[in-house]
C-alpha cells in the first residue's frame, strides 16, 4: 500500500477517505486473528495506525446527501447483505465526485461501473491511476 502512495502522490492525487473506510479499518484490525480476516491488533496500536491514515488522507465528511445516494444504489443495484457498506462507500464518492478507488477488494466493487477500481498492485503495475485518454 505504501508503494502505491507514492504512485499516487507523484501523480498529484490526493488520497482521500470517509469515516466508514475507518470504521471497517478498526473491525479488521481488531478483530482476532482466529476470526475471519482479523489481524488481531490492540485497541492502541489500531488507534495509532487510525491516526497516521487521518494524517496521509484527507477525510470527506458525510452529509444528508450521503443517505439519499446510498439509498438510490442499493435500489438501483439490488443491493443485499454486507455489500451495503461498500455500496456507502460508492455514495460517499459519489457525492465529492472522487471518480477513482484503491482498494484490496477490487471486486465487491467493480459492480460500480461509473468508478475507476484498482487494487495497490494494479496501480503500481500500471503506475497511473487514472489512464490517459485520448481526444
Amino acid at each position: 500500500m505504501q508503494t502505491a502512495l507514492k504512485v499516487l502522490w507523484a501523480e498529484r492525487h490526493q488520497p482521500v477517505i470517509v469515516p466508514q473506510n475507518l470504521v471497517e479499518f478498526w473491525n479488521v484490525s481488531t478483530r482476532p486473528s482466529s476470526a475471519r480476516g482479523g489481524f488481531g491488533q490492540s485497541v492502541s496500536k489500531t488507534r495509532s495506525r487510525i491516526e497516521a491514515i487521518e494524517r496521509l488522507c484527507r477525510m470527506l465528511p458525510e452529509t444528508p446527501a450521503t443517505f439519499a445516494e446510498w439509498k438510490r444504489l442499493v435500489q438501483s443495484y439490488s443491493i443485499v447483505g454486507v455489500s451495503v457498506h461498500d455500496a456507502r462507500i460508492v455514495a460517499q464518492m459519489q457525492v465529492w465526485q472522487v471518480p477513482a478507488l484503491l482498494t484490496f477488494n477490487s471486486n465487491d466493487f467493480r459492480r460500480y461501473s461509473q468508478l475507476i477500481v484498482r487494487t495497490p498492485a494494479e496501480l503500481v503495475d500500471s503506475g497511473r491511476l487514472i489512464e490517459a485518454t485520448s481526444d
